[in-house]
């Protein structure tokens, strides 16, 4: 929206309803609060007067509502307007720090084509010297201003690094044009919360504000068509609105005279129509519930669900296993959470209930009734008189489970009771929790889970606001100065429209004429805000990409308008009115994630400190929720000096269980995964504390981002292709009687790696994460050939690896010559390869050790052979041993008539001779 465009809505806020005044700067969230910072004022009535400012603050024009102040000194300083009247007008103690943080880091967004990869755009800008369209975040350049102010603190050094928070992975800029960084990262769903830093570098003595934002899948809004109709909730109705937990930009807006969708946290919208014909005119004004899908918008609509998405408007029922009428409510997890689905039967995205009937909804469009009220008050063993209906539906602060609110009464007359049940989306387990509430029998209370480890819940009527802690353990009503809890006689006889929680543990009760009070988790009683917003304009409260809270306006126009809200500076002006103060100084830990993974053998160690004055007692609280698998041990070091005490706290997590040789492996293992949800925080604290708690969630289970390879294996070394091998029948394991023909899949096994059939083979097994390298694996694995080849063997064997068990045995232990298949690390064991054939081989590695991880561990390598001595042919052998002997009956004839022609010419002849001269001589 232009700045013009923004004048003139401000302009028609300022026209109507009670008098007021509010302040804003340019920083976007109240970043920047300094002594540097224009502070821009503004009055909405007819009576005002000027403004009252202290002598260290200076006004632009003291008689204009419409103002700019300054304040050059820091502390809190007092402002107000001076009207004309009885009735003075409120006064704030805006604090004003004196921060050397003066810049701001800008992030434009560019997707590819595949959306899978962004490129971001990043530079600097300075919110008191920006461009109109830098300060509405809808710039595609920097400004001139911006491109020299980048310019010289990139002169200087500065250069900007993206880290992500939970996978801590960071990126570097590739390029630098016109004073811009280009910075590429791919998109990861569960890595989606970012941070700008960048070197500390100085210009001015001005440095510049780490910027954190969430960047995720784009969320795809459902275009406007033509002749489609308007969809609403009743004429003159709060609005309705429901967002994605994990995407918090992406929300669905109903209002009495539009349905609103953005992606971008209503810089830009789309109007949600439906198309003539399908629904009446008074069904498409009766929308009563919606709920944001990833792939659409459900309405519910005289009790039954409609669902809108990029090419249809569906009513659905019996083919969805929905009911066809009674439908009260839909609802979704209001709390992002990351690896919570340990178990691949947990995915449910919504719950839709009756007042005797629960659905829960599963991709794409599939839902299962889970429970009757009949069959729930058997499983409870509720008694059987009175009626008992369900009243609503939430998702916890536990993202596998689900509450159910139910009202109960005998008579139904004056009262009902109120219960809580909560069922586990693991164990399918319901539990009656110890809660019980008395409310007037036509009250209809809903319900809000906040953000914590254990169950609280914050529940409120017409009238008053109800809270239970601790597990249901402490149970009450909201308190108020006067009025005794009755919010609506504090805010003139006006209702309760809705109950906003954010991740800090603030909470704002808004009132149908936009009257606030506020309080936090676990504190039981509430301030009335100051007046921000006129009785007139409809408006609801949301969290943008970063994490803050911003104000929704709906104008009778069908116009939208998003605004900042500074809950920090609105609370700080309040406390100081009433003096109220945090009993601690500093609370801090090293906790740096939301999600953890403990696999097994893994513990989980961090800690935790809180300074506070001497002699309040305080310390630091340990609590988890979620099933007992988990042992803990703690230890806490005291400190204290000059008045003030350090407590710090160590704390580990880990298991024990031994799962070696077990029964039932399986099983065990089974009961030892889960999800538990952990808060760490002080003793006590205030309304008036900054975020004084940690909540974060350990799954106990597979990490699913884990994987192993074998070492020197790769995927990039090689031509990719697809081709077909043969293996001889009488290589393979089974007999067969044909040849097998075999696909090698070069994108499921990779490259081959290309040995001589003299080189052994030991595979080394390495552990990796989505993150990289972690550890080479010393436990025991066997390898097996996918396709049942079984010409190889093993070096060791069974002999050489063969231990006896106990001090003594009896009998023998079998053939100790087979081939041992277990390899590990150390073990020295190498697959041996035949000489007479080559051959490919595609293994697969498992690991053995039972205590190893949750995960089932495997890994495919292939290996080919080459270099073998070939067999030889038998014909040749038999011609060969023909040709052999008959060279030998040769020889052995020619040494038969070699040897006569010998003893003929030197035995025979000579002996003939001499008896020839004797018989002469005689």
């Amino acid at each position: 929206m232009s700045a013009q465009g923004v004048a003139v809505l401000l302009s028609w806020m300022s026209c109507c309803g009670s008098a007021l005044w509010r302040y804003y700067t340019n920083s976007p969230n109240y970043h920047i609060f300094s002594t540097r910072t224009t502070i821009k004022l503004e009055y909405e009535g007819t009576s005002f007067s000027e403004w009252s400012v202290p002598a260290t603050c200076s006004v632009k024009n003291k008689k204009s509502p419409k103002t700019e102040l300054r304040c050059s000194s820091p502390g809190i300083h007092i402002i107000k307007p001076v009207v004309t009247g009885p009735d003075p007008e409120e006064e704030r103690y805006l604090s004003v720090d004196s921060s050397h943080t003066c810049f701001l880091w800008y992030c434009k967004v560019g997707f590819f084509h595949n959306l899978n990869q962004v490129l971001l755009t990043i530079w600097i800008y300075d919110p008191e010297n920006a461009d109109p369209n830098e300060l509405l975040q809808n710039a595609n350049e920097p400004s001139l201003n911006s491109i020299v102010l980048s310019k010289q603190l990139a002169s200087l050094g500065q250069s900007p690094t993206i880290h992500t928070f939970l996978k801590r992975k960071s990126y570097f800029p590739h390029g630098k044009v016109n004073g811009t960084w280009r910075i590429s990262l791919p998109l990861v769903a569960d890595d989606a919360l970012k941070e700008i830093k960048g070197n500390k570098v100085a210009f001015q003595d001005c440095f510049i504000e780490d910027y954190l934002f969430l960047l995720t899948f784009p969320f795809l809004t459902i275009p406007e068509i033509p002749g489609f109709l308007p969809v609403t909730s009743p004429r003159g109705s709060q609005l309705i609105a429901d967002w994605n937990s994990c995407f918090p930009s992406g929300v669905v807006l109903v209002a009495d005279m539009e349905t609103f969708q953005t992606n971008d946290s209503f810089r830009t919208w789309t109007r949600i129509r439906v198309p003539p014909n399908i629904l009446t005119d008074d069904e498409r004004h009766n929308v009563s519930d919606v709920n944001l899908y990833w792939s659409g918008i459900f309405f519910l609509i005289n009790g039954i669900v409609y669902f809108r998405n990029l090419t249809a408007f569906t009513r659905l029922g019996n083919n969805e296993n929905l009911p066809e009428g009674g439908i009260i409510g839909l609802s979704s997890r209001k709390w992002c959470w990351s690896k919570y689905k340990l178990k691949p039967n947990i995915k449910s995205h919504m719950v839709i209930w009756t007042r005797e009937e629960i659905y829960l909804g599963y991709p794409p469009l599939r839902f299962v009734k889970i429970i009757t009220i009949k069959k729930l008050r058997k499983i409870l063993n509720m008694p059987a008189a009175g009626v008992l209906t369900i009243q609503d539906v939430k998702y916890t602060g536990h993202p596998l489970e689900i509450a159910l609110l139910l009202n109960h009464c005998i008579t139904c007359t004056t009262v009902k009771r109120l219960y809580i049940v909560i069922y586990s989306e693991v164990t399918k387990e319901w539990v009656l929790q110890d809660f019980e509430l008395d409310v007037a029998i036509d009250s209809v209370v809903t319900s809000r889970f906040p953000y914590a480890s254990i169950s609280e819940v914050i529940l409120w009527d017409k009238h008053r606001v109800y809270y239970s802690y601790h597990n249901f353990t402490v149970t009450g009503v909201l308190q108020t100065p006067t009025e005794s809890g009755n919010l609506s006689r504090l805010a003139h006889g006006s209702v309760i429209s809705t109950v906003f929680t954010d991740y800090y543990g603030n909470i704002i009760v808004k009132m149908e004429n936009n009257i606030m009070f506020f309080f936090k988790i676990y504190t039981t009683d509430a301030v009335k805000l100051h007046l921000w917003t006129n009785n007139q304009t409809k408006s609801l409260f949301f969290l943008n990409a970063s994490g803050k809270i911003y104000l929704i306006y709906v104008f009778d126009d069908g116009t939208i308008y998003p605004q900042d809200y500074p809950v920090r500076l609105e609370t700080q002006s309040i406390a100081s009115k009433t003096k109220e103060k945090c009993p601690f100084i500093i609370f801090h830990h090293n906790i740096m994630y939301i999600s953890y993974v403990l696999d097994k053998g893994h513990y989980l160690s961090f800690w935790a400190q809180i300074v506070y004055p001497e002699n309040a007692g305080l310390y630091i609280t340990v609590e988890s929720y979620g099933p007992d698998i988990l042992k803990k041990e703690s230890q806490v070091l005291y400190e204290i000096a000059s008045g003030y005490c350090t407590k710090t706290i160590t704390v580990t997590f880990y298991q024990t269980v031994d799962y070696e040789a077990v029964k039932d492996y399986f099983t065990l293992q089974n009961k030892n995964t889960g999800l538990l949800v952990v808060r760490v925080r002080p003793s006590e604290y205030t309304k008036m504390c900054p975020a004084a708690q940690k909540v974060f969630q350990v799954a106990v289970g597979c990490d699913f981002s884990k994987f192993i390879a074998v070492k020197g294996f790769d995927r990039k070394s090689c031509r990719w292709h697809d081709f077909f091998y043969i293996i001889k029948k009488s290589y393979l394991r089974d007999r067969p009687s044909k040849n097998l023909r075999v696909k090698y899949d070069w994108k499921k096994y990779g490259c081959p790696l290309r040995l001589n059939f003299k080189e052994k083979f030991h595979p080394v097994l390495q552990l990796y994460s989505d993150d990289g390298y972690i550890e080479d694996v010393d436990v025991n694995f066997i390898v097996w050939e996918i396709h049942g080849r079984d010409d190889y063997s093993f070096n060791n064997t069974m002999k050489t690896n063969y231990n006896h068990c106990f001090s003594y045995a009896i009998g023998k232990p079998g053939d100790l010559n087979q081939p041992y298949e277990i390899i590990n690390k150390s073990n020295h064991n190498h697959l041996v390869w035949p000489m007479q054939h080559t051959g490919m081989y595609v293994f697969r590695a498992k690991i053995l050790d039972p205590n190893y991880s949750f995960c089932n561990l495997t890994a495919i390598f292939a290996i080919e052979i080459y270099g073998t001595i070939s067999s030889p042919n038998g014909d040749l052998v038999i011609a060969f041993l023909f040709l052999l002997m008959l060279l030998f009956f040769s020889i052995l004839v020619l040494s038969y008539f070699h040897y006569m022609r010998i003893y003929r010419q030197y035995i025979y002849a000579p002996i003939y001779k001499t008896r020839r001269i004797k018989d002469q001589e005689k």
